[in-house]
C-alpha cells in the first residue's frame, strides 16, 4: 500500500519574501484557492499580525479542502506562552493548524536570541503545548536544523524532541541557508530517523542556494520524512524555495515515487499546473521562465532536426512525459538547424499539411534561413513563422494593408513643472478598399507615457475595421530587443509576446536599422497571428 506524503505550500508566506513580491489580499485568496482545486494539504497564509495584508488574509480566508495554516514564532523568554502578544496574534488568526518557527542551531540560540540553550527548549515546548491545548494542529519549524545538527547534533535532536514531547503533528527540517547538499540531507534525515524521530512526523523544508533545493527534498522523502514544503514558481527569499511545480509531477509521475507515495493531488490535477504557475507569473507582472522543467514554454521545445525527426515517429524518444499531462504543450522550433522534419511537423501543429518532399518545404526553409542571415530569429518567435510559411504556400490573408505610419516623442513640462515624454502615433491602412487614420498617445492611468511602440499598438488595433473588436483582448507582455551588428551598421532584433482572454500567448519578430520600424514589423505580425487563429474574416479576407 503506498504511503502518503502531504504537500505544504508555502508560496503565501515565505513566496512573500521574495525581493519585489507583494501580494494584495485579493492576489492571495486567489493562489489560495488555485493551490486548494490542485490538492495540496496545507497553505501556508502569512504571518498574522505581522503586516495588514497577511492579517486581513485570515479575516477573509476562503473556504479551502487544506488546512489553512497561520505563521509565527515560538514564545519570547521572560513571558508565559499565554501572555505573549505576538503568539496570541498567530492564535487569534483562528486557523486549524499553526506552525512556529523557532531556534535548533545552538549558536542562534546564543547568539541571536541572546539565552541559555534550556530556555530556548522550554520555549518551544511551552509555545508547542499552547497551541495543542486550544485544539489546533501544531507544526515546528526547526530554523537552520542541518546547520544545526553539523555543529551540535544533540541540541538540534533536542529542540525537535522538545516540540513532539509537546504534542506537534509536524516537525519540519529547515535549511534555512540552503547550503546543504543532497547527499547530506539524505544522510542527516537517516541519522534523525534513527534517534527516534518518527519519520511521518517530520517535513523538509530546503532553499535553492545551490540549485538543489528539489533535490534536497527528494532526498529527505527517500530517507523517510513524510511531509514536503515549497512554493509554486520556486518563489522564496534569495534563490528560493523548492518549486512545487517540478516536485508535485515529479513525485506523481515519477519512480519510484510514482507507485510507492500517494498525495491528495489527483494526477487529473496536473493538467492544470502548466496554468497555476502562469497564473502566478501574471499576478507578480513577470515573464514566466522558459526553461522551467514542466511548466516552461521551452520544456517540451525540440530545435534539433534530428530530434524532431524522432519525435516525429515516437515522442518518448526525445520528452520524458507527455506535455499534456501537465498542461503544456510540445513545440517544434524553426532556425537554420532546422530540417524538413522539424518543418512539416511545425506546419502541421499550425494546420497545414505539405506532404513529404514538397517543392515549398524546401523554398520555406531557404526563406527561413535567408531571414536568419539578416538578423531574424524564428526559434523562439514561432507566430513569425507561422506567417512566413503561410505566406510561401499562398495561405496567408492580407486582413489589412499598412499604408503609412508615424511616430513622435516629445518632451515638455507638465503641470507640475516636470519634464515629461509625450509619444504619439499616426497609423493609416486600408482595410476592405477603404482607407483608416488613427491617432493614439501612449498614456497610462496616471498620465505617464508608455513609450512610442505603445502608442503604435493603439494606433494601429484602434481602427481596423470589422477587425478591431477581435483585437480587444489582445496585450502586449514583452518587449525583448537586441542590438545583431554592431557599428555604423547596427541592426536592432525585437521580439514581442502577447497574449489575449483565451489563455494564448505567442511571440513575433521585426528587424531593422531602425528600433521602431523593428517593432512594428513585430507588431503586425502579431495582430495578424492573433486575426488568424481567431478565423477573423478568413474565408473573404484578402
Amino acid at each position: 500500500m503506498a504511503e502518503r506524503l502531504y504537500l505544504y505550500d508555502t508560496t503565501l508566506r515565505d513566496g512573500q519574501q521574495t525581493q519585489g513580491v507583494q501580494f494584495s489580499t485579493g492576489e492571495k485568496k486567489q493562489i489560495a484557492q488555485a493551490l486548494d482545486d490542485l490538492g495540496v494539504d496545507y497553505i501556508e497564509g502569512g504571518w498574522p499580525g505581522a503586516n495588514p495584508t497577511d492579517s486581513a488574509f485570515f479575516d477573509e480566508a476562503p473556504q479551502t479542502r487544506a488546512q489553512i495554516t497561520a505563521f509565527g514564532m515560538t514564545k519570547r523568554a521572560g513571558r508565559s506562552a499565554e501572555n505573549d502578544d505576538v503568539l496570541a496574534a498567530v492564535m487569534n488568526a483562528g486557523t486549524g493548524a499553526v506552525c512556529l518557527v523557532g531556534k535548533s542551531h545552538d549558536y542562534h540560540v546564543t547568539a541571536a536570541l541572546g539565552i541559555s540553550l534550556a530556555e530556548n527548549l522550554d520555549n518551544i515546548a511551552q509555545s508547542v503545548a499552547h497551541v495543542v491545548a486550544q485544539g489546533r494542529e501544531a507544526l515546528f519549524d526547526a530554523e537552520h536544523f542541518f546547520d544545526g545538527y553539523k555543529a551540535n547534533p544533540a541540541y538540534a535532536l533536542a529542540a525537535c524532541r522538545a516540540a513532539l514531547d509537546a504534542g506537534a503533528r509536524w516537525v519540519v527540517l529547515c535549511d534555512t541557508n540552503g547550503g546543504t547538499l543532497p547527499g547530506e540531507v539524505a544522510a542527516i534525515v537517516t541519522e534523525v530517523i534513527a534517534a527516534g524521530l518518527p519519520g511521518d512526523h517530520l517535513g523538509i523544508h530546503t532553499h535553492n542556494d545551490t540549485e538543489n533545493a528539489v533535490a534536497c527534498s527528494l532526498a529527505a522523502v527517500d530517507a523517510g520524512v513524510r511531509q514536503v514544503q515549497g512554493t509554486l514558481n520556486g518563489l522564496g527569499e534569495r534563490c528560493g524555495n523548492a518549486n512545487l511545480t517540478t516536485l508535485v509531477p515529479t513525485l506523481l509521475l515519477k519512480e519510484p515515487y510514482a507507485s510507492q507515495y500517494e498525495t491528495g493531488v489527483p494526477r487529473s490535477a496536473l493538467a492544470r499546473l502548466t496554468k497555476v504557475s502562469r497564473m502566478l507569473d501574471e499576478i507578480l507582472n513577470r515573464v514566466p521562465q522558459k526553461q522551467a522543467p514542466y511548466v516552461g514554454a521551452s520544456a517540451f521545445a525540440h530545435k534539433a532536426g534530428l530530434h524532431a525527426s524522432a519525435i516525429l515517429k515516437d515522442p518518448s524518444t526525445y520528452e520524458h512525459i507527455e506535455p499534456s499531462v501537465v498542461g503544456n504543450a510540445r513545440i517544434i522550433p524553426m532556425s537554420n538547424q532546422a530540417g524538413q522534419s522539424n518543418l512539416r511537423r511545425r506546419l502541421a501543429e499550425a494546420g497545414l499539411v505539405v506532404e513529404k518532399g514538397d517543392p515549398a518545404l524546401g523554398q520555406i526553409l531557404e526563406r527561413v534561413k535567408e531571414r536568419e542571415a539578416e538578423g531574424y530569429s524564428y526559434d523562439t518567435a514561432q507566430a513569425s513563422f507561422e506567417l512566413l510559411a503561410r505566406a510561401a504556400l499562398g495561405k496567408m490573408p492580407e486582413f489589412f494593408e499598412v499604408k503609412r505610419y508615424k511616430v513622435t516623442v516629445e518632451r515638455r513640462k507638465n503641470k507640475y513643472n516636470k519634464m515629461v515624454s509625450l509619444s504619439e502615433a499616426v497609423v493609416v491602412v486600408k482595410v476592405d478598399g477603404e482607407k483608416l487614420l488613427s491617432v493614439s498617445e501612449s498614456l497610462d492611468e496616471t498620465g505617464g507615457d508608455r513609450g512610442p511602440v505603445n502608442a503604435l499598438a493603439r494606433a494601429l488595433s484602434k481602427d481596423l475595421g470589422r477587425y478591431s473588436q477581435v483585437l480587444d483582448d489582445m496585450r502586449l507582455v514583452d518587449f525583448k530587443v537586441r542590438i545583431t551588428q554592431g557599428g555604423t551598421e547596427a541592426v536592432t532584433r525585437v521580439i514581442i509576446d502577447s497574449e489575449d482572454g483565451k489563455g494564448r500567448r505567442w511571440s513575433t519578430v521585426g528587424v531593422s536599422a531602425n528600433i521602431i520600424d523593428a517593432s512594428f514589423d513585430a507588431l503586425t505580425d502579431a495582430m495578424n497571428w492573433k486575426l488568424l487563429r481567431d478565423g477573423a474574416g478568413v474565408a473573404d479576407a484578402v
